[in-house]
């Protein structure tokens, strides 16, 4: 592992690089917190969003070194020094850290530099250009997740720069290699288990996995702070059978093995289970539910699951149905690689995710039972880990919750279950209280394109997240 200071990087650059390889920053938004101000902080927040767009880490490989490079020399303008840690060659990790008087403890921004694969033929602007079309920034990673990336870079900056006086330290971490979850080490995880005193003592970490929902008419039906996530636990299930030529049908049929298998697998209904953070999610919605019987069962969930009818109207809903059960989803089936050819071997893959609280062992015990055939070998893939949970009574959650209030009047702001994951884990079961927060709301036609064809962002989004990350920080550091 090598561990690069500003001044070693600094001459490697020179060393490596032309200066012209190194894009020119964009002019720095003069700033003293004034309302006036955020236009022009909304204006480098862009232009900051449109360079780091144009670096491509798409993962694998990733290549991150090049965007903490970049990253490190966005904070030197303001004076934050910052260091870059390279456990792997390309591999690398950034943290910089703006110093309080220590009487709070710090508060960590967590953010990840990969992002993933973008096919240009499906995109109406190339993802890796950086290119403003129709009001929106187009580009790969502009909402997961460089852009918050950029919303909490600016709002540490912006408090340094208006001189604002903090009782937390607050320290930016950029990290690579979240995009391919469990299957690496090196980022997330090498520094909460390899160099946990980057993040000693700190009482908050704010990462991505918050979330909105809005409308159709376009409001704010409520505005969501991550403080749990359900855990991956994907599963291999092999067969193996006889091979032979597909004109001549043989009994034990490697493939049709596990068609049958996987079939069981996909029709089992797993139990219903009320988590408390879910159980208080209804009930936050059941406060803005106008229908009368709808109201009844969102405030009270633990009863309305085992009322039929509230039961079909809660499972219909996508979401509602995966935040209240062990999810699921077959995804993966391979056999043979010819129509003629029958396979000796056939796999699959299965993609579950099982709630707090739950054991991954008993799952895959019981998951052994439905399929109930000693010929199919069914195994977990990759590390397993918990599902991990942040309490919800904080002075942080109090917090975000004034500045969304402030922004809109009497929204409510609540706390759904992300049924994905993200790093945040690593820094819970360290005793870090973290919360996904994603600074602005977004409607389903924007948030639907995370990961997808034309993945955007408004300036006005930018600058709306650079403005409530300053003031959600501001608030919760500020002496």
């Amino acid at each position: 592992m090598r561990r690069l200071t500003l001044a070693a990087i600094l001459v490697a650059v020179t060393a490596q690089r032309t200066r012209a390889q190194l894009p020119e920053l964009p002019r720095r938004a003069a700033f003293t917190g004034a309302a006036a101000d955020w236009t022009d902080v909304g204006r480098e927040a862009t232009e900051l969003l449109q360079q780091y767009v144009r670096i491509n880490t798409t993962n694998p490989p990733g290549h991150e070194i090049e965007a903490a490079r970049w990253l490190q020399a966005v904070l030197a303008r303001d004076g934050i020094e910052s260091t870059i840690y390279e456990p792997a060659p390309g591999k690398a990790n950034i943290v910089a850290r703006l110093a309080g008087d220590g009487s709070g403890r710090p508060i960590v921004l967590l953010n990840h530099m990969d992002v993933v694969e973008a096919t240009p033929e499906f995109w109406s602007v190339s993802p890796f250009e950086g290119a403003m079309r129709d009001g929106y920034l187009y580009g790969r990673g502009t909402v997961d997740m460089k852009g918050i990336g950029i919303s909490q870079l600016m709002g540490m900056v912006l408090l340094k720069r208006a001189g604002v006086p903090l009782k937390r330290d607050l320290i930016f971490i950029a990290t690579c290699d979240e995009e391919i979850g469990g299957l690496s080490t090196l980022g997330a995880q090498w520094i909460a288990s390899q160099h946990p005193e980057i993040v000693r003592g700190a009482e908050y970490l704010i990462n991505e996995g918050g979330g909105s929902d809005v409308d159709s008419t376009g409001s704010i039906r409520y505005y969501g702070v991550g403080t749990t996530e359900k855990a991956p636990f994907w599963v291999s299930v092999t067969t193996h059978g006889r091979a032979g030529h597909g004109s001549r049908p043989v009994p034990n049929n490697a493939v049709a093995t596990l068609v049958r298998a996987m079939d069981r697998i996909a029709s089992w209904q797993t139990p219903l289970i009320v988590t408390p953070t879910v159980e208080r999610f209804f009930h936050d919605l059941s406060t803005r539910e106008t229908d009368p019987r709808r109201r009844a069962w969102l405030a009270n969930v633990r009863a309305a699951i085992l009322d039929p009818a509230a039961r079909r109207w809660l499972t219909s809903d996508i979401y509602y149905n995966a935040i209240l059960r062990n999810t699921i989803s077959v995804t993966v089936v391979r056999g043979s690689g010819k129509t003629n050819v029958i396979p000796p071997i056939a796999r699959g893959e299965v993609d579950i995710r099982l709630l707090p609280g739950q054991d991954p062992q008993a799952f895959l015990a019981q998951l052994r039972r439905i399929v109930n055939d000693t010929s199919v070998t069914i195994e977990p893939m990759g590390r397993v880990f918990d599902a991990t949970e942040s309490p919800g009574g904080t002075e942080l959650m109090r917090v975000i919750t004034e500045a969304m209030q402030q922004r809109s009047p009497g929204v409510l702001v609540t706390t759904p279950m992300l049924t994905a994951f993200t790093d945040s884990h690593y820094f819970r079961r360290i005793g870090i209280t973290a919360y996904g927060f994603d600074p602005w709301v977004l409607p389903a036609s924007e948030s639907g394109r995370i990961h997808g064809n034309d993945e955007r962002i408004s300036p006005q989004t930018i600058e709306y997240g650079s403005h409530l990350t300053f003031d959600v920080l501001r608030g919760i550091a500020a002496r």
